[in-house]
């Protein structure tokens, strides 16, 4: 039978809101007292309904998550992260993928609130902040990360993008190469920004290249492989072929990288390839994955702990952005016989 916290009172003689303030850790209830439920709750093995706890407390102690695609390690990893750091404060972890959908990203947001999740936490397809802004609206606290909107004032978990796209474009300069494409995911934040570093690379040092070395995917995250293979076959069609080429994503840079070897040309020599995200496994691919890192653990390690100071201020403060510094790992599709995971900082 099912133990409820009545039937401790009852037992004990105490109220149960009683009973009830010593589980939530009040002060105002004596050693003794304290002492006397615990131990009664340890012999009967007590576990609390989370949610009549919800109603009592008005929190849920559950998180929402919202990604675009959870069979993107990267989203995946971060998600394995947030997880690991709320845990150990007890609070749980809900998971939604939108499919890159906006209308189900909506769903699920909505979903989500009606859940009474304490805190939301969401990788935006939206094309704009306006049904977020609605989010904001109701008071209800909000993390974005990895994307972000310049008209949404909101807690952010991020890197500089615009500093990713310059980095992979730089390296693939020092390596001597002059041709180099951008393979670029659809209208976010993220792809935008890489795709302006990228450019800023190429200016600095003053080359052009023509428009059609920019290839731009959408559902550059669900099928970021397939996409990535596409975009890389049409610039091999081009009458001049790209000698480098810098991708949005690591799941893109795969795909290019397989429709490289289809044609059969070679890694590096032919067409270096540098990605973004440093996916697992990515030095023990065919030919080993030269990536701008953005720590997936340290993206969800931050926002966990923004989580903790949304839900605990007392009242509205500035939201916070906070910035994960990329780093440049060097591996053979870019320099042949790189020291796996030869590293460098942004400046």
């Amino acid at each position: 039978m099912t133990v409820r916290m009545k039937d401790i009172a009852k037992e004990l003689g105490l109220s149960t809101v009683t009973v009830s303030k010593v589980f939530n850790n009040h002060t105002d209830i004596s050693p003794a007292t304290r002492e006397r439920v615990l131990r009664r709750m340890r012999e009967l093995n007590y576990k609390p309904s989370l949610h009549a706890r919800g109603l009592a407390t008005g929190h849920s102690s559950m998180i929402g998550l919202i990604v675009p695609d959870l069979v993107h390690a990267y989203f995946s990893e971060v998600a394995k992260s947030l997880s690991q750091v709320l845990r150990q404060k007890g609070l749980g972890l809900l998971i939604a993928d939108s499919d890159e959908d906006v209308e189900l990203e909506n769903q699920e947001i909505e979903q989500m609130m009606r859940r009474q999740v304490d805190a939301l936490i969401v990788v935006s397809c939206q094309p704009d902040a306006q049904h977020l802004r609605k989010v904001q609206d109701q008071d209800f606290p909000l993390i974005l990360i990895d994307r972000r909107f310049d008209e949404l004032k909101a807690n952010y978990v991020g890197t500089d993008n615009v500093l990713v796209g310059d980095m992979a474009t730089e390296h693939l300069i020092n390596i001597g190469r002059r041709r180099i494409a951008h393979i670029c995911g659809k209208n976010v934040s993220t792809s935008r920004d890489r795709l302006t570093g990228y450019r800023n690379a190429l200016a600095r040092h003053g080359i052009e290249t023509p428009k059609n070395f920019v290839v731009s995917r959408d559902l550059g995250d669900k099928f970021g492989d397939t996409t990535g293979r596409e975009a890389m076959q049409k610039l091999l069609a081009l009458r001049t072929c790209p000698d480098a080429v810098f991708c949005y994503n690591d799941p893109a840079a795969i795909g290019a990288m397989n429709a490289i070897i289809s044609a059969g040309l070679r890694i590096p020599e032919d067409i270096a390839v540098i990605g973004s995200g440093n996916i697992r496994y990515a030095e023990s691919f065919r030919v080993p994955l030269s990536s701008i890192e953005v720590s997936s653990a340290a993206m969800g390690e931050e926002a966990g702990k923004l989580v903790f100071n949304v839900i605990d201020q007392k009242r509205k403060t500035r939201p916070k952005s906070i910035l994960i510094r990329p780093k440049l790992l060097v591996r053979d599709s870019s320099v042949r016989g790189a020291k796996h995971g030869t590293e460098s900082s942004g400046s």
